[in-house]
């Protein structure tokens, strides 16, 4: 998650106080103040705490999110999800069914995966191909 505004990512919840459980776990987990979102989805599921809890607390503790899931962010090059040469029309149809104000949550992008059997990275790149965005991110970091 690169954050345009060189500042800290904790000034984007200027009254959030952090759990002390939450913040020790995320300490351990993360290396070099970075942590995946494979982690940090791992974390949340360990700890039976929402992904937006997470993700403020990743903030909070000024923690860079990295590789996201869906190829979105995170990585060395940037994002690293391309568009999908064909389109599964029933996937698309789950896609559009799915929208709000014209754009897919993460959220829905991981139950549609799910649903369809498929990568994760396949419906984002689906989403490129019909030139839909991903948003809001389950961790708040787009």
């Amino acid at each position: 998650m690169k954050h345009e505004k060189k500042g800290s990512f904790r000034d984007k919840h200027p009254d959030a106080k952090a759990d002390p459980e939450i913040s020790e776990a995320l300490r351990n987990a993360s290396e070099k103040g970075a942590i995946s979102c494979a982690a940090a989805t791992r974390l949340a599921d360990f700890l039976r705490k929402d992904m937006a809890v997470i993700g403020v607390h990743l903030d909070l503790l000024n923690i860079q999110l990295t590789r996201c899931q869906l190829g979105l962010f995170g990585y060395p090059q940037g994002r690293i999800v391309n568009a999908a040469y064909a389109v599964s029309p029933e996937i698309e149809r789950a896609i559009r069914v799915a929208l709000q104000d014209g754009r897919l949550p993460c959220l829905d992008s991981w139950e549609i995966a799910h649903r369809f059997a498929v990568p994760k990275m396949e419906v984002a790149a689906i989403c490129e191909a019909l030139k839909i965005k991903v948003k809001p991110c389950q961790l708040g970091a787009f």
